[in-house]
């Protein structure tokens, strides 16, 4: 995996909306975060641009995106939110040119079909972590900065990160590379040319506000395309809102557990990292780490940046 250069406080920051439209006070106050911590930002002018429920038509957005990519003083970008559209621009990005212009590009939700991109296509590690108008926006504390720092600002591996707030699935510890993401975003890419690899992960999956049928769904759906086939261990989000109704006697924890009993690997649930309200962990996807449900740790066994 090639991992790109890390983050050091003076650096500038790109701020970039593949996805849906943003507010402007939500970024003026992400922006004033990310400088209160001692960054640079920019952004285009032509962010707060919205066509139905993107921010700006396809070309806008991939070349926006493009752009901060090429953009030597840009040293990482941060996706403004999610939403939908990034799966609309990939056909629009020129690879070829990028694959010599490794950053860190950070964000979660829809961005997953991005870093999924860069992971799969380019080799790049990327990163599943807070947003701008998210969790930036909101302040310290709905990120969680000493590992933010640990994971894209040192060159060392990050190193242990206790889940202590996670449910055991089932016991046991395993080894392999980080992957996943937002969970409709990564069976959205099934049957394309840039469907997500598992073989030999640890697979980490999440979502927001699904019903819990649907969430069953998309796990059958994994499992018949046999992406569980040969993974290390599962890491599930907290999935975040995701019922039919308050009442409905049963909770989503109940609904993964009877969809993953074929997968008989460790598997914790209730990993802060993307859709979460508060203390949302970076992931650095494309390196190994390892995983004890157990004790409820995962260690991130090398560096993630340079």
């Amino acid at each position: 995996m090639i991992k790109p250069a890390k983050l050091n406080r003076g650096d500038t920051i790109g701020i970039v909306a593949p996805a849906s439209d943003i507010k402007r006070e939500r970024l003026t106050a992400g922006v004033a975060e990310l400088e209160r911590l001692g960054f640079r930002t920019k952004y285009s002018s032509s962010i707060f641009e919205k066509s139905r429920y993107t921010a700006g038509n396809d070309e806008r957005r991939a070349e926006e995106l493009q752009t901060m990519l090429l953009d030597p003083k840009v040293k990482a970008i941060i996706a403004a939110r999610g939403g939908y559209g990034s799966v609309r621009i990939l056909d629009l990005l020129s690879g070829a040119q990028l694959a010599e212009h490794p950053k860190i590009l950070m964000g979660y939700s829809d961005i997953t079909t991005l870093l999924i991109y860069f992971q799969r296509v380019l080799g790049w590690v990327t990163f599943h972590g807070p947003m701008v108008t998210r969790e930036f926006a909101d302040g310290n504390g709905h990120y969680v900065l000493d590992w933010l720092e640990r994971v894209i600002m040192n060159s060392q591996a990050a190193g242990k990160v206790s889940l202590e707030k996670t449910e055991v699935i089932r016991g046991g510890t395993a080894r392999g590379m980080l992957t996943g993401g937002c969970l409709p975003m990564l069976v959205a890419s099934l049957g394309t040319p840039y469907e997500f690899s598992s073989e030999g992960t640890v697979l980490f999956l999440e979502d927001y506000a699904s019903k819990p049928y649907q969430v069953d769904r998309m796990l059958v759906q994994l499992l018949h395309a046999g992406k569980f086939e040969g993974v290390r261990a599962v890491l599930f989000g907290e999935m975040t809102g995701c019922q039919q109704h308050p009442e409905q006697g049963y909770t989503i924890l109940e609904v993964i557990e009877d969809c993953m009993k074929p997968v008989q690997v460790p598997m914790l649930f209730g990993v802060r990292s993307g859709h979460s309200d508060w203390g949302n962990l970076v992931l650095p996807l494309g390196v190994d780490v390892s995983i004890d449900c157990d004790r409820r740790e995962l260690v991130v066994e090398e560096a993630a940046v340079e």
